[in-house]
């Protein structure tokens, strides 16, 4: 089911690095295989079974490449075998989870989740930092934390209040029932549900259109929508004006322009 590990949380955090330094890059997909999209943190420290491996690709690089999100599982240690000091959990959980979901959402170009089974945890908050979430029919979401005595790390406290409000976040994590892919889709935690055999599909279609659009002005779009409920109006309007300033300076924003006085359509390179 894909329980995460600290390899393969290092290596898609490298993966979203490289592909907000890569200006070949375009658009980003996190999916996986097997039959859960992410069973959460990898809590006894074992990796999944081979062929049941989250991975990540970049569209519109031809030598894009995959890998597996991971997670540091609650209550592990990286300080070797001497005694557990305060401060140790919550490190790990800065440079573990947290650090995790903030490469998805600092991200510079836009991700697509391809939820095509169960998230759970850090799987799902792993979906939910996405800039777009598809859904199988079969998926499910499941704020597991409570089952387990904990509170929900990676992120979800921030995310969820933001994404279905207060209540409804409140709800999800009191109870940790499982919600499924349609619930999702009513509460706004899911662009789209589609079959099983469609997720691929559709996927591709979103990332291609995505991979072909003014990747510099997505990004600073990206930056302005994620940053704007936790600054005032002022601040917000001032970021604005600064990201419409920025993407007037490239080449996609002439190429747009050029494109509706000459009434063709833009093709944009993401420069």
């Amino acid at each position: 089911m894909n329980a995460v590990t600290r390899d393969q949380r290092e290596r898609i955090i490298t993966l979203l690095a490289d592909a907000s330094a890569d200006p070949d890059v375009r658009a980003v997909v996190i999916t996986a295989t097997g039959k859960g999209f992410c069973a959460g943190a990898d809590l006894r420290g074992e990796r999944p079974e081979a062929g049941e491996r989250p991975h990540a690709s970049a569209t519109g690089n031809p030598a894009s490449g995959s890998s597996e999100p991971g997670s540091a599982a609650p209550g592990s240690s990286s300080a070797g075998a001497r005694e557990r000091v305060p401060g140790d959990v919550a490190r790990m959980i800065r440079l573990g989870a947290q650090r995790f979901i903030a490469a998805v959402l600092d991200c510079e170009k836009p991700v697509i989740a391809a939820v095509n089974g169960t998230a759970a945890g850090i799987g799902a908050h792993l979906a939910f930092a996405c800039d777009l979430v598809l859904a199988a029919e079969s998926a499910r979401f499941i704020e597991v934390f409570v089952r387990r005595g904990l509170v929900p790390d990676g992120g979800g406290a921030y995310l969820l209040p933001r994404l279905v409000g207060p209540h409804r976040a409140k709800e999800l994590m009191f109870f940790g029932d499982a919600l499924s892919a349609a619930d999702a889709e009513r509460m706004g935690l899911v662009n789209r549900v589609v079959a099983a055999d469609e997720l691929e599909r559709t996927t591709r279609t979103w990332a291609e259109r995505l991979a072909h659009g003014p990747t510099r002005a997505l990004a600073l779009t990206k930056q302005l929508v994620n940053a704007s409920l936790d600054v005032d109006r002022a601040s917000a309007f001032a970021a604005e004006a600064s990201a419409v300033e920025i993407a007037m300076t490239t080449r996609d924003a002439n190429e747009g322009v050029a494109g509706f006085v000459e009434r063709r359509t833009p093709q944009y390179r993401g420069r």
